[in-house]
């Protein structure tokens, strides 16, 4: 069978983002069927959805209000980060600007349960701050109530049941945070600090309970490793465990307010297992379960309920199942698919599977991550590496973050073409525990590295494999591991693919967006007392031993790591004598949204492959 165009691939399309209407008759969605994610509704399932918005930029998400056929959208510009958010007239059509401040970000923080008034975070006062802001579903800009000056990196949590308070978030790391009450019926708001403690304790994915005494949350206090379901009584202060996560992260929970039903899901070991059920309504730890929804791909998220709580809303998708939205019956667990997302013609059973491996590091430790070959090479094919397929190994940004086994048309573009995909959970990834996570901290950043090192060696040993055709891609912090694990270790590698990647820690915490600069000096290191250390492990700084091709892509507009990065980085290895191609995007922040930059970018790194590998 001849292989598809990287256009082919590109065009299949992802459905997610779901939210349902006030009257449960409506379901909206984000959909990329016109190369940026858009705003789309549809009526029932499978019926033919009705494109809502229309523009260039990619819109974020969507919420329905709870009482009114209308919905708050939100969108920046050339990825540039700093959202604006707008309100749709469901019946009209009618778009408006709601926060019109094109120079601030503006974190959606929820409508009020009688619609008449959302909440939003922004740091329009402060560039390096988070303000707490009330606005009027129908004022705009300047009219909004600023109710409360924060600090640092506040974010919003919802309303409580009778509207009176804000929950609210405030992030010090990826794994410490705190909670808090504003009260706005109060003369002088101000914060009622909920979670106060000692060392790095993660306070996440926060709901109020239904009768606004207390609040569930996934947290690892008490010296947990993963994250299990709590309950936190607002009267007390107690904390008390709901559920588990019987060594796995429960990631956090939805829940409706008025009926007390829920779901929870736990990440074991990248893949989703959900937990449907209803409280108690005597006692907010004990809850009913309902039959788990058999649901395709193996990773689910982003639930919403209709306004019953009948039923629930979500996302899934898989490694050879494109993001689609499904309904559930919450009782019975029954579901049924919404929407669908086309697959550009590509038969579904062409896509390739992948199996989780665990890899030996230098250590001892054990390195999860997804191996997939292409079809006709199954593990165990070839002799000695005779003949064996070249392998991409991809590895994710974060770096607290984690690969998934969930769809990638870019994936199984290569695969198509002939290339095995490795992607690794480096130690530093979430997903894995606390400790695990931690591993990668400041001066044990080249650790990390060094399990690069490792996955390599085992795909050398893979017999599908060919060892002299392996090829590091990485983006953002991923972008980084690329370009130190070229630098560390030279004659591994093939080609090397940086997209939007630092080149070195310290230009990048320099130059990096003011409200970001504290939280990423709690993961890398701080400029004031480790400077040097970052100097010294900065891929700028160890050029020299890079033996590679390398191609560099960013965008111009990338407010996280400035395109100042991939400039330097591409000068000093041309200057070294190593093949270097770079592209950046004018349009683009960080990553890239629109199609036809899609298209360029992975069409010129195969063109790159092709000639280097």
């Amino acid at each position: 069978m001849d292989s598809y165009e990287i256009e082919r691939y590109l065009n299949i399309r992802s459905a997610y983002g779901t939210s349902f209407g006030p009257d449960g008759d409506r379901l909206s969605f984000l959909m990329n069927t016109t190369g940026t994610a858009q705003l789309w509704t549809l009526e029932e399932a499978q019926s033919w959805p009705e494109q809502r918005t229309f523009y260039d930029e990619q819109v974020s998400f969507a919420s329905w209000s709870p009482e009114r056929p209308e919905l708050i959208f939100g969108m920046d510009e050339g990825g540039n980060e700093r959202a604006q958010l707008f309100k749709l007239d469901a019946e009209t059509g009618e778009i408006v600007n709601l926060t019109a401040k094109p120079d601030a970000k503006h974190r959606w923080g929820g409508w009020s349960h009688d619609g008449e008034r959302f909440a939003f975070a922004s740091n329009r006062r402060d560039e390096s701050v988070f303000d707490l802001y009330v606005q009027q579903r129908d004022e705009s800009g300047d009219d909004a109530t600023l109710v409360y000056e924060g600090d640092g990196w506040l974010s919003l949590s919802g309303w409580s049941p009778d509207d009176s308070r804000l929950l609210v978030s405030q992030a010090y790391s990826n794994f410490d945070q705190d909670l808090y009450v504003l009260d706005l019926a109060a003369d002088d708001p101000g914060l009622e600090h909920l979670t106060p403690h000692e060392g790095d304790v993660r306070y996440q994915s926060a709901s109020w309970a239904p009768d606004g005494e207390g609040i569930y949350l996934a947290t690892d206090e008490g010296s947990a490793d993963t994250l299990y379901l709590g309950y936190l009584d607002l009267d007390t202060g107690d904390l008390d465990t709901v559920a588990d996560g019987n060594g796995w992260n429960v990631g956090g929970i939805a829940l409706d307010d008025e009926t007390a039903r829920f779901v929870f899901s736990r990440n074991v070991e990248g893949y989703t297992e959900l937990t449907v059920g209803e409280f108690d309504e005597h006692d907010p730890t004990a809850f009913e379960t309902f039959p788990e929804p058999d649901l395709p791909g193996g990773i689910s998220g982003g639930v919403s309920f209709d306004p019953d709580a009948e039923r629930f809303a979500l996302s899934t998708t898989g490694d050879t199942v494109n993001t689609n939205v499904f309904v559930v019956d919450l009782e019975t667990g029954e579901t049924e698919r919404w929407t669908s997302a086309p697959t550009a013609g590509i038969p579904t059973e062409t896509f390739d599977e992948s199996e989780l491996v665990h890899v030996e590091s230098f250590d001892e430790l054990e390195v999860p991550g997804f191996f997939t070959l292409p079809d006709g090479h199954e593990a165990g094919d070839g002799e000695a590496n005779d003949d064996g397929v070249p392998v991409i190994v991809d590895i994710h940004g974060g770096p607290e973050s984690q690969r998934r086994p969930s769809f990638s048309s870019v994936k199984q573009y290569f695969t198509d073409r002939g290339y095995a995909y490795f992607e690794p959970n480096v130690r530093g990834s979430a997903g894995y525990g606390a400790d695990y996570a931690a591993l990668d901290d400041v001066e044990k950043r080249m650790d990390s590295v060094a399990d690069i090192e490792a996955c390599v060696e085992w795909l050398q040993d893979h017999p599908a494999v060919d060892p002299d055709r392996i090829v590091a891609k990485g983006g953002s912090y991923g972008g980084f591991m690329v370009l130190a694990a070229l630098t560390e270790y030279p004659d591994l590698w093939a080609a090397g693919i940086d997209i939007v990647g630092i080149a070195n820690f310290v230009t990048f915490l320099e130059n990096t967006g003011d409200w970001r600069r504290e939280l990423r000096e709690a993961e890398y290191g701080s400029l004031a007392e480790d400077r040097e250390f970052l100097e010294k492990i900065s891929p700028t700084n160890n050029i020299e031993h890079i033996d590679a091709p390398l191609f560099v892509l960013h965008g111009a507009n990338d407010p996280r790591v400035p395109v100042g990065e991939a400039e330097q980085i591409a000068e000093k290895a041309a200057e070294q004598g190593v093949p270097v191609r770079k592209l950046i995007f004018d349009d683009e922040g960080h990553g890239f949204s629109k199609l036809e930059n899609r298209i360029e970018a992975y069409s010129a790194i195969a063109e790159f492959l092709d000639e280097h590998v």
